[in-house]
């Protein structure tokens, strides 16, 4: 199977869902976009590492990560997104010590994050990206293409997240009143106010 190179057009940030986020890839020698959902951490360290200005004033689990590589002499030489099973992207980090090279299995925003780092070019297979991959055709006239991202990006999270979302709510449904209450006062008092949004609806439909 051929390998096509991948280089990263940004992150963007879903407009309907809270805390959400998808990392943008684009196929060097076509047109075709690979969007993947990322969580708010590694969209953070993704994000950074883009921006060469910005540096924390602790080093990220990535940063670590390459701290410890560079004193031992392990290097990340390429990182190829190998499968794509039910939606999820699976990696491998290629690397190299001593001249020996070695395949370590990663997620898929771990190995971007660390791809970034070592300055490693990233690939995918062509069969993965005829499944997955997207054209973004973009009207001038009428949006710009970071428009059509956030479009792309909340379709895309929608999908991802609303088998979730709706058999969690079926969950609350077996649920006595008083549970919900007490689950209700412990979302709250974990500042996991979706859960308790969702949670104080389903108490208001009783």
């Amino acid at each position: 199977m051929s390998l096509v190179r991948l280089n990263i057009k940004g992150i963007s940030y879903s407009q309907t869902q809270n805390g959400a986020y998808a990392l943008i890839l684009n196929e060097v020698d076509g047109e075709r976009k690979l969007p993947i959902v990322i969580g708010a951490f590694e969209a953070q360290s993704i994000a950074i590492a883009l921006e060469k200005e910005i540096s924390p004033p602790r080093p990220l689990t990535h940063d670590l990560f390459k701290n410890f590589a560079d004193r031992f002499d392990i290097v990340v030489k390429q990182v190829i997104i190998h499968k794509l099973v039910d939606g999820v992207f699976y990696s491998s980090l290629i690397c190299e010590r001593d001249k020996i090279e070695e395949i370590i299995d990663a997620r898929t925003s771990d190995a971007i994050a660390l791809a970034l780092r070592f300055q490693a070019p990233i690939f995918t297979y062509k069969n993965i990206l005829d499944k997955a991959g997207i054209y973004l055709k973009v009207d001038r006239k009428k949006e710009d293409e970071s428009t059509q991202d956030s479009i792309l990006v909340d379709d895309l999270l929608a999908d991802e997240m609303e088998p979730t979302k709706t058999s969690t709510t079926e969950s609350y449904k077996t649920k006595s009143t008083e549970e919900l209450h007490n689950m209700l006062n412990e979302a709250v008092a974990n500042e996991d106010y979706e859960k308790a949004a969702n949670i104080r609806d389903e108490i208001s439909k009783r």
